[in-house]
């Protein structure tokens, strides 16, 4: 700190009512709480948790506040206000929506992954024990049985859950068992709203109860207080709650799913996605809409009439009078497209033009869609679905996405997916439709048989060629696997896909249509020729950037591999020739042409044989 600084900071360290009911009584005690308040104005090396600064001096902030104080009284805002944004605000709609299409999208489908190892199992035993937990698994999650409404499948639950986490900030999902006529099962799933859960008789947060969750000593959940009805219901709004314990008392089955996002120690409840951005997405929805209003004033063309006599007539032969529907008596005069008002005599308008469309308006909204995405882990090409930069930008903005889609798709799996499968096979196992020895005792072999990955739709490409080449190579290099490569393509299963190709190949063959394909070889290229990607010098990339299309690439490549192709065939015949002591002659029109024997070898190098001696 500077001594001007240093000076502000004693000055401004004066004693407050405390530090003079203090003094007054123990002079003392309050020159030591003086003293110290004055080396606590000039202490510390940040200017960022300096007290004295202009800039910092007026900053309002809780402190020493736990994650459930500075959470919990601000909640219950934060969840109608973005409810409301993701209802009326484009731009808060169109980032919820977007992020629940690319991380659920279709669904997140189970893909069993016994630990074979642990288990004592073959390959084969693996697989079929998989195939028969799948099975099964979709036999009760692909139908309404598996939702205590019966109107969703498993998929749409995941999407409802996903999306109520991010509008709220989590949601509760009980597991009631139910039987079902024509379903083996009883387990379904009850999704409550983040609202119904809360404290009984709306008492105070404590330590051991915040936000309707019941904690122990180590603020674990122990139990959920489920009111009876939603807090803004229609009619009939209950005050009574029901809890429901975590976990059952006898066999530790979870009894309550609780999908949120954990930011801090010690947090109970999630805050909702948008909650960052809130006040400025709002601004934001405010001045698009005056925009908007502004543009349509001026596009508006509104005629004033003035006369002598006080108007027109709304009986005058001609019209014009009666479908203006606009009088000088009138006590609301609206502007209209192509509308025609009245006025008293000697009233004039003066209107005030807004100068709209604002040219600035694009550039503006840009920026701040940009500061918004940055706090919702969204590039700004990604929230906008704008990808009008060059190929490279737009790409990286597509990777960049997909990391923060991946890591929700991570996190929606160990939340939902994950303890739903684990309850769904709890009751498998116990009914005898899945053979699990060792299930119920041992929990290692508990951790073998619930081994799962969950598998979604694939990636946008920008490119899919490059793509496919990009994959082609990790597997080559043995860094990947033809499994992980087709759930990452399009959320395919390799060995369906494997079966399929079989089958399809089988079927070719017995119909008669299995062609065996050429082998396209790579030409050796003339010297001089462009590299791949087009330009002598250049990339892919950059040939993209400068607006280049793949298709031209591809029909270079091939001119340049047919013309060098074409010389190394003409350079054996010469030498052919050459080592036969035959004067070279026409090729097209001469006999000896038909003494000659062509012949290509696997690396597509075409050499010319004579077969007898040529006469002259």
């Amino acid at each position: 700190m500077s001594r001007r600084e240093i000076r502000e900071a004693l000055a401004n360290a004066k004693p407050n009512l405390v530090d003079r009911v203090v003094g007054y009584f123990n002079p003392v005690a309050g020159a030591q709480r003086l003293r110290s308040r004055m080396f606590m104005a000039v202490a510390g090396g940040y200017t960022g948790g300096s007290r004295s600064r202009r800039q910092t001096s007026e900053w309002k902030v809780t402190k020493n506040s736990s994650a459930d104080a500075d959470t919990l009284p601000d909640l219950q805002d934060l969840r109608d206000r973005s409810r409301d944004l993701a209802r009326n605000a484009p731009l808060a709609a169109g980032a919820i929506a977007g992020v629940v299409t690319n991380v659920v999208g279709t669904g997140l489908a189970l893909q069993s992954r016994v630990d074979r190892e642990v288990l004592g199992m073959s390959e084969e035993q693996a697989a079929e024990w998989q195939k028969l937990a799948e099975r099964e698994y979709n036999l009760w999650f692909e139908s309404p049985y598996c939702d205590a409404t019966r109107t969703l499948d498993g998929y749409g639950l995941q999407a409802l859950v996903f999306r109520a986490s991010l509008e709220s900030g989590d949601t509760f999902v009980s597991t009631p068992m139910r039987k079902l006529a024509g379903m083996p099962y009883e387990l379904t799933l009850q999704v409550f709203e983040a609202d119904q859960v809360s404290n009984p008789r709306l008492a105070m947060d404590t330590e051991r109860l915040a936000g309707g969750v019941e904690l122990d000593d180590f603020r674990a959940p122990i139990a959920y207080h489920f009111r009876r009805s939603h807090p803004g219901a229609l009619q009939g709004v209950s005050m009574d709650w029901d809890r429901v314990a975590a976990f059952g008392t006898l066999t530790g089955r979870r009894q309550v799913i609780h999908p949120y996002t954990k930011l801090r120690p010690g947090q109970t409840r999630g805050v909702p996605y948008l909650a960052p951005v809130i006040e400025t997405l709002k601004m934001l929805d405010r001045y698009t809409e005056a925009e908007l209003m502004a543009a349509v004033v001026a596009g508006m063309f509104t005629v004033f009439v003035e006369s002598e006599r006080g108007g027109l007539d709304p009986n005058d032969p001609s019209g014009i009078g009666g479908e203006t529907g606009s009088q000088a008596s009138d006590k609301d005069v609206k502007l209209g497209a192509g509308a025609i008002v009245d006025l008293n005599t000697g009233e004039k308008i003066s209107t005030a033009n807004p100068g709209r469309p604002n040219q600035a308006f694009d550039g503006f909204v840009d920026s701040l869609c940009g500061f918004v995405g940055l706090a919702l882990e969204l590039p700004k090409e990604v929230l906008l679905k704008s990808f009008i930069s060059s190929y490279s930008a737009s790409r990286a903005a597509l990777l960049e996405a997909w990391k923060f889609f991946r890591g929700r798709r991570a996190w929606l799996a160990s939340t939902f997916c994950n303890p739903v499968y684990e309850a769904w096979m709890d009751e498998a196992v116990a009914k005898g439709r899945i053979a699990a020895p060792g299930y119920f005792t041992d929990p290692l072999m508990r951790r073998a048989y619930l081994g799962a990955e969950w598998v979604g739709d694939g990636p946008i490409s920008v490119d899919p060629v490059k793509d496919v080449e990009a994959a082609k190579a990790r597997i080559e290099l043995g860094i990947s696997t033809r499994q992980k490569e087709s759930a990452l393509h399009d959320g395919g299963d390799w060995e369906k896909n494997h079966e399929q190709l079989a089958k399809e190949e089988k079927r070719r063959k017995a119909d008669g249509l299995k062609a065996e394909a050429p082998k396209m070889l790579p030409a050796p290229k003339a010297p001089g020729a462009p590299p791949a990607g087009g330009q002598p010098g250049g990339t892919d990339e950059e040939g993209a950037d400068r607006g280049e299309g793949g298709g031209d690439t591809e029909r270079r490549e091939d001119e340049a591999g047919a013309l060098a192709g074409t010389l190394a065939a003409l350079g054996e015949v010469t030498k052919a020739l050459q080592a036969s002591a035959v004067k070279p002659i026409n090729l097209y029109h001469g006999r000896p042409a038909q003494a000659w024997s062509f012949e290509t070898d696997a690396a597509g190098v075409t050499t010319a044989r004579p077969i007898e001696e040529a006469k002259p």
